[in-house]
């Protein structure tokens, strides 16, 4: 089933043998696999045992049934039972247990379920927007603490993924246990939400993986099983794939195989274009390009801090809350993301699944479904989603960031709906010591006027960062150029130029004691 739309998709090719699939596995180098469980638990027990027997890790996910059901009561969520959760422990294979787009779930509680309004963690109704992050949080907790009690036999504690393409909750869920696992391409604006879900892992202690989903919004001709599947060229895909690795991330996975592979039955199996970009990654840049430091070495330069408060430009529905809207002062996130990706990532939401954006993708709606897989989606490609935008070595925080994981540095941009005092007075003393601090003035405290020196740096006090000079020249001065992204890490720095007019693929190099085009 498409994911979400509840339009079901017929089998496009045939189903290869168990062995014949393992052995394609192997042959394209995956160390793991995700494996979405099937409620009923079918064949579950074949598949521990052949995993186990061709040396895959795997990951064991919840998408099937979070779709199809059945739910966890009064949720819209799907849980892996206890007792399958404690047979893959036991194999010493199982390294994750992914939720699906649990943000997605929680703020858009009628996606799948149409029968009432579930969210996937908590019903928020009513709830003010801290006590409501609270709630999620908790739940989150709770299934943290289940899955952590049925793997202790897994040997080290495994990771429970909150795999999401919204770049909200990413800090909610890190805080209440769950790793963050930002999707890249999608529809997102990658540096922020590389920045964002990066930030959430460090400040919350949480491993940090990466899922490069091949769902998208554009068409090209290019090999097509589904509208928006691949929703992205082969060339992106390759950019994205080489800029997931370079930050370092625990654990890195495509979203899926089925775009990577053609089989023609008997266990013939061909590389799509799409699947000799992955093969080129695996066997060629994976080799010639160690990583030799970690995504939990980011030291950045720029901190946007902001409380959570799950408005990604809709202003509907925060938290899943259905009595309440996001209040303007969430929309300073937005400004603030504008402004220090020099204008780049648009004033008003921070994702494409704002009402600016069209996807060319429901184009191929009309198409039908029996006749795909498409050798060629469209003859024409389209240019809706980007991979660069530049912005300079940025880290995103929430508002109960504290000393050490903050750092120090240059510049500080505070903007969203709540600040503790706590907080507040840590950024008075990060000035104090050089950073320069831009900051609302509903956050901001009694203060001496809109900008004053502060020790050795700057506090500077906005009310509509869009139109206050002095609040834009003090972020613009600490943005580098407008032609490069990059990202710090320990004494090494990703340097990411658009390498077409429209940003859709990546150059990238790395600057360190050495220097490496790749």
């Amino acid at each position: 089933m498409r994911t979400g739309t509840g339009v079901r998709l017929d089998s496009q090719d045939p189903t290869p043998t168990v062995a014949g699939y393992l052995s394609l596995l192997r042959d394209l180098g995956a160390d793991f696999h995700v494996h979405h469980v099937i409620p009923g638990l079918q064949g579950q027990a074949q598949m521990l045992h052949d995993s186990a027997r061709a040396g895959l890790d795997f990951v064991l996910g919840n998408e099937y049934g979070n779709i199809n059901g059945p739910f966890v009561p009064g949720t819209n969520r799907w849980d892996v039972p206890a007792e399958l959760l404690e047979d893959a422990a036991a194999t010493g294979g199982l390294i994750g247990v992914l939720y699906d787009e649990p943000e997605h779930l929680q703020i858009n509680a009628d996606q799948y379920r149409k029968d009432a309004f579930h969210p996937h963690f908590a019903s928020t109704d009513g709830l003010a927007a801290e006590a409501a992050a609270d709630r999620v949080a908790d739940s989150a907790a709770a299934i943290v603490h289940d899955v952590d009690t049925a793997t202790t036999g897994a040997g080290a504690r495994v990771p429970v993924l909150a795999e999401q393409v919204f770049p909200v909750l990413f800090h909610t869920l890190a805080r209440g246990g769950m790793t963050p696992t930002p999707k890249i391409m999608k529809e997102s604006f990658q540096p922020l939400q590389l920045s964002t879900a990066l930030g959430a892992a460090l400040q919350y202690g949480r491993d940090f993986w990466v899922c490069a989903d091949l769902w998208g919004p554009d068409v090209g001709p290019w090999f097509t099983r589904a509208p928006g599947f691949p929703g992205h060229s082969p060339a992106e895909y390759a950019s994205a794939l080489r800029m997931g690795y370079l930050f370092a991330p625990s654990h890195l996975f495509t979203e899926n195989i089925d775009v990577l592979i053609h089989h023609r039955g008997h266990d013939r199996f061909e590389r799509t274009e799409f699947g000799d970009v992955w093969d080129e990654f695996v066997r060629d840049f994976i080799p010639r390009t160690p990583l030799e430091w970690s995504f939990a070495d980011a030291r950045p330069d720029i901190v946007l801090i902001h409380a959570e408060d799950s408005n990604f430009g809709r202003g509907t529905l925060p938290f899943g809350n259905r009595g309440a809207s996001a209040p303007q002062a969430s929309k300073s996130v937005f400004a603030a993301w504008h402004l220090l990706s020099h204008g780049s990532i648009p004033p008003d939401g921070s994702c494409m699944h704002i009402d600016r954006y069209t996807f060319p993708r429901h184009a191929l709606n009309g198409i039908p479904r029996s006749t795909f897989p498409l050798s060629q989606g469209a003859e024409t490609v389209t240019h809706t989603h980007p991979l660069f935008h530049p912005v300079r070595n940025t880290l995103v925080f929430d508002e109960t960031v504290t000393p050490d994981r903050l750092g120090e540095p240059e510049l500080i941009v505070v903007a969203g709906t709540r600040l503790p005092a706590r907080t507040r007075d840590l950024l008075r003393r990060r000035a104090e010591s050089g950073a320069v601090v831009v900051i609302p003035r509903w956050l901001a405290g009694p203060t001496g006027g809109d900008r004053e020196r502060v020790g050795s740096g700057a506090w500077i006090v906005y009310d509509d960062l869009l139109h206050d000079d002095d609040a834009k020249l003090a972020i613009s001065t600490h943005l580098g150029s407008p032609d490069r992204w990059t990202q710090r890490f320990g004494d090494t720095e990703i340097v990411f130029e658009a390498a077409d007019a429209d940003g859709v693929t990546l150059h990238a190099e790395v600057v360190a004691s050495r220097s490496a085009r790749v």
